[in-house]
């Protein structure tokens, strides 16, 4: 599929790959891009339908080469300072299969991902987006391995979303200890470790996730915590209306609409895909998109991946689930840190930003769909003379 990609397949054994990531594209214009990277300058893209007739064909491989620079060496002295190098693994799941009808024919695509990491040697390897969620935590359903671990990057992402949120209520003058948290997808990996994170610094917790059973099991643990909380399996059950929500669910589609929230309310979307539907009207709530994470010490593909692979309005940012593993390698420290479901802890959030802090990984620059938030925060200041 052009001389860049068969370089990177061909090459991807013959150097020491400290970590891989494992990912896909969360719309079919991400999808169309990557493939245009891949063909190469000298071919004509191809037409829209095309694409989603290939698309399904391809299967998972590597399509790019990845290196991450750490700030620890540099502040040592060290020529040049630390670096990691990898490989960006696409399991190449079509936009539209990722719903539900598909999870077996994707589990497979995951599974032929993580041989690909194992095959070039990786010693650690992060399950981006969906791959993580598939996978539920349970890692003996990848191929077998002897010295690749896996990660599933929850734990920093988890770190992200609260440190974006505790920012947002700063910039906003809002006091956290005052609010009224909504978790959407509280029970997942993410949704849960963020209650754990931020229930007790609320005053009360809403939850809500569409196992009645997992709710109650959470629930009983923040309670026997001191935490406040009310559950529900639909948002329009609640008896309270949220001013802090964070939307963690594993939907295959931007398509979630909140009911009852202040209409002020901070919303932190850290659904990959997103969550909220484009079509939602929330006036006045301020979105940012969250579990992000900036790479200080720089990061570079190869081929030129930037602005594909990394959608964002800011250079060097990436999603914290592949933060985690680069992270991770950059303290050559290659251990499976987030793996299983609900065990996402306070200590051990604030061990994993312990780690990415020393190497230069840090929480990226809040944004939503409209651009750069901190700065449509200082406009709307400046212009009512504050």
């Amino acid at each position: 599929m052009g001389n860049s990609a068969a370089r990177v397949a061909g090459q991807g054994s013959a150097i020491e790959v400290d970590f891989a990531l494992i990912g896909h594209q969360e719309s079919w214009r991400a999808a169309a891009d990557v493939l245009a990277v891949l063909r190469g300058p000298e071919l004509t893209p191809l037409p829209d339908d095309e694409i989603k007739d290939i698309f399904p064909w391809i299967p998972p491989r590597a399509v790019c080469h990845v290196e991450v620079g750490s700030i620890a060496g540099s502040r040592a002295g060290a020529s040049g300072g630390v670096k990691a190098r990898g490989l960006y693994i696409d399991s190449f799941i079509p936009p539209d299969h990722l719903g539900a009808a598909y999870m077996h024919e994707n589990i497979a695509r995951v599974r032929g991902a993580a041989a690909y990491a194992i095959k070039a040697g990786a010693k650690i390897v992060s399950l981006g987006g969906f791959s993580s969620i598939l996978i539920e935590g349970n890692f003996d359903q990848l191929p077998e391995r002897q010295d690749t671990v896996f990660t599933t990057g929850n734990s920093l992402t988890v770190g992200f979303i609260v440190q974006g949120v505790r920012k947002m209520c700063a910039l906003e003058g809002r006091d956290i200890r005052r609010s009224t948290l909504l978790i959407v997808g509280a029970t997942g990996d993410v949704g849960s470790g963020c209650a754990r994170c931020l229930g007790p610094l609320v005053k009360r917790v809403l939850l809500s996730a569409r196992n009645p059973d997992r709710l109650r099991r959470l629930a009983a643990e923040l309670e026997a915590d001191g935490v406040q909380v009310e559950i529900a399996t639909g948002l329009e059950q609640f008896s309270a209306e949220a001013d802090v929500v964070i939307c963690a669910a594993s939907l295959a589609s931007p398509s979630l609409w909140l009911g009852r929230i202040e209409p002020d309310a901070i919303v932190c979307d850290a659904g990959y895909p997103k969550n909220l539907s484009p079509n939602a009207q929330m006036r006045g709530a301020k979105i940012f998109f969250g579990g992000l994470g900036q790479v200080t010490g720089g990061m570079t593909f190869v081929p030129d991946f930037h602005g594909i692979l990394n959608r964002h309005p800011f250079p060097d940012v990436a999603h914290g689930c592949l933060l985690e593993g680069m992270a991770l390698a950059l303290e050559r420290r290659f251990e499976p840190f987030s793996q299983g479901r609900g065990f996402i802890t306070q200590e051990r959030v604030e061990e994993i930003e312990t780690v990415a802090a020393r190497h230069g990984i840090y929480l990226a620059p809040l944004y939503n769909a409209d651009g750069p938030v901190e700065q449509g925060l200082a406009c709307q200041t400046a212009c009512s003379g504050g």
